[in-house]
């Protein structure tokens, strides 16, 4: 049954949560060290600017030890030098080693320096040798990919394969925004990115929730529940995935100040009144999970203890009394087997990793992974963090990731998120081991149901499941093979604004992806100076023509938002119909590649944002 009696009740607890976010969500928890007590690196070397049409490109030499780079600029060579701003809403630092400047503007003169960081909140190193560039006025030169068929280049590592799917009973509820059915739909949509995405494993919050009803104390007894655990991970595995287990939030039976709620459904943020029933509840959760689905599946999820516990407005506790959560909801799952799976620290903004890792190093805490939060960036190379640990064998989720931690904003709905998330998943290939885009589906209740269909949802699906640009274009990374040949790209952007991956399938298919796009959501809406043309140059094929398809994710193509002319909040079901008439790739055939010598040439404009993938298929 569906938790919310009507619509009015449902509204006023919306508009009474998404005050409360807006008035918390900038609030940090104290941390138990200071910035000054974190390793402050060495500055980078080599550092390079080169200028090209609309952007100036950063490059530099990586930092032994670093997890990111600040970009700093100024308009004058003595300074003032400042980080600059993306417009992402939350981490500035990048991975590295490389950045394209857009935020500038053309045909100004800057000078620019990088600073190393060893965390998130670490102070940066001293700035690097100050370079300087101007962003042309003109039209950029071609850009060339030399592509040498043959020639392999090591393998994708499909890291959107772990996906966010906020809170899962929505799996059962009934009538929903817009006449829908958000079980239904729901429940489509995981099944949509099961099958066309690769989608194996699934975050989501509140499995402790009283919704669950987990939790409850009797005459002073604890007293457990787990049926409602059970039809939702029954359900979860039916569908092809398996659960990350964030533990949380709070049994208001255990809670120590049951009025300090999070979201619409009021889940619980307090610390508990009992550490030693917090772990009983833990191990009794593991326990009865092994019990129910066995060891050799349990032992392939994941327990994630708690949800952005640095934010204020999830956890009213200090960072030390998160260590202790963790660590007895740790200690009790491990009891129950140690193939158990746990990590932490779950935080917004890549925060407290390393104070964690210290944590659990001095107190010799289970840790089996270590999970965070990045949006409106490239996350962060915490594998640095875990080398300099020497805990190399630690796995790195990214349990929450995507264009923007902002509720109801635009670019959620916007072709610009298609190439973000191609960069964040070749950015990451190295140094993660999931990055969980957040989330599937536009039902998503966190600061109330949607209230139009394109509002700025989250979701890689709206509401009635149509397909945004940033579903598309991980539908075409699943597409693509796993096996990568060598692709040289050249020219104005390339490897910052522009990148590129291409792969080689057992029947001799080749699959060129190509995007274009900035990390500076000023340019939502495009910008002429930044799109591109680019040049392909093949080698080493082997089969003598390739029939040939391009398929193209833009603001005008495989963009549903373009089909939508908004005079209502939601469309007649005539309107649907043609709606999902309209929701497929912009696919368009082209002439066959007739190969001469074993090399062929072709063109083709990548507006930004823009994705294009050219497939060649051997002709039979």
């Amino acid at each position: 049954m569906d938790m919310y009696s009507s619509m009015d009740q449902f509204t006023t607890q919306a508009n009474s949560a998404r005050a409360d976010w807006e008035k918390r969500i900038g609030q940090r928890i104290k941390e138990g060290s200071e910035p000054d007590r974190l390793p402050i690196l060495p500055p980078p070397e080599q550092v390079a600017a080169t200028s090209g049409a609309g952007q100036v490109t950063l490059r530099w030499s990586p930092v032994e030890g670093a997890v990111g780079y600040f970009i700093y600029r100024s308009e004058q060579p003595t300074g003032p030098f400042t980080i600059i701003d993306h417009g992402g809403g939350d981490v500035l630092a990048v991975p590295g080693l490389a950045y394209a400047d857009t935020t500038c503007t053309p045909g100004q003169q800057y000078w620019y320096a990088i600073a190393s960081i060893a965390d998130a909140k670490a102070r940066p190193s001293e700035l690097s040798t100050i370079v300087e560039a101007q962003p042309q006025t003109q039209v950029s030169e071609p850009l060339t990919l030399h592509i040498q068929a043959q020639k392999e280049a090591g393998q994708i590592n499909p890291l959107w394969h772990m996906l966010g799917g906020e809170h899962l009973s929505q799996l059962f509820y009934k009538e929903g925004p817009g006449n829908s059915q958000i079980g239904s739909e729901y429940t489509q949509a995981f099944t949509m990115a099961h099958h066309e995405l690769g989608a194996r494993y699934l975050r989501a919050h509140a499995i402790l929730d009283d919704e669950q009803n987990v939790y409850r104390e009797v005459n002073g007894e604890a007293a457990y529940d787990f049926s409602s655990v059970d039809r939702i991970y029954d359900f979860v595995l039916q569908l092809g995935f398996r659960p990350i287990v964030e533990l949380s939030f709070m049994p208001s039976d255990l809670a120590t100040d049951v009025t300090k709620t999070i979201f619409t459904y009021k889940g619980i943020i307090s610390p508990p009144k009992n550490w030693q029933r917090w772990g009983e509840l833990n191990g009794r959760l593991a326990a009865h999970l092994v019990e129910r689905y066995g060891i050799e599946e349990v032992s392939q999820w994941g327990f994630e203890v708690w949800n952005e516990p640095n934010l204020k407005v999830f956890w009213t506790g200090t960072q030390q009394e998160y260590f202790r959560l963790y660590d007895v909801a740790a200690r009790a799952i491990k009891a129950v087997d140690e193939r158990l799976k746990v990590g932490g620290p779950s935080t917004a903004a890549a925060e407290w990793v390393v104070d964690f890792l210290n944590y659990a190093q001095r107190e010799g805490s289970p840790l089996d992974f270590i999970s965070t939060h990045t949006y409106g960036n490239l996350p962060l190379n915490f594998k640095e963090a875990l080398k300099a640990a020497n805990l190399p064998h630690i796995e790195v989720l990214w349990t929450e990731w995507g264009i923007t931690p902002t509720h109801f904003a635009r670019v959620n709905d916007a072709a610009f998120g298609a190439p973000f998330v191609l960069h964040g998943m070749k950015s990451a290939q190295n140094h993660a081991d999931a990055l969980a885009y957040w989330v599937v589906s536009d039902h998503f209740e966190e600061l109330g149901r949607a209230p139009k269909l394109f509002h700025g949802g989250f979701g890689l699906l709206s509401v009635g499941n149509l397909h945004k640009p940033r579903y598309w274009a991980l539908a075409l990374l699943e597409e693509m093979g796993r096996d990568l040949v060598h692709a040289e790209l050249q020219g104005d952007g390339a490897g910052s604004l522009i990148d590129s991956w291409v792969t080689r399938k057992a029947d001799g298919t080749l699959d060129v992806l190509v995007w274009n796009g900035t990390l500076d959501q000023s340019k939502i809406d495009g910008d002429p100076l930044l799109d591109r043309q680019i040049r392909i140059h093949l080698e080493q094929l082997l089969a003598e023509s390739y029939h040939c398809s391009i398929t193209r994710i833009d603001m005008t193509h495989s963009n549903i938002t373009t089909h939508w002319t908004g005079q209502t909040d939601w469309p007649t079901p005539e309107q649907w119909d043609i709606l999902h008439a309209a929701d497929t790739l912009a696919v368009e055939e082209m002439p066959d590649v007739v190969a001469t010598h074993g090399a062929a040439d072709l063109a083709f404009t990548l507006p930004m944002p823009g994705v294009v993938r050219l497939r060649l298929t051997p002709t039979r």
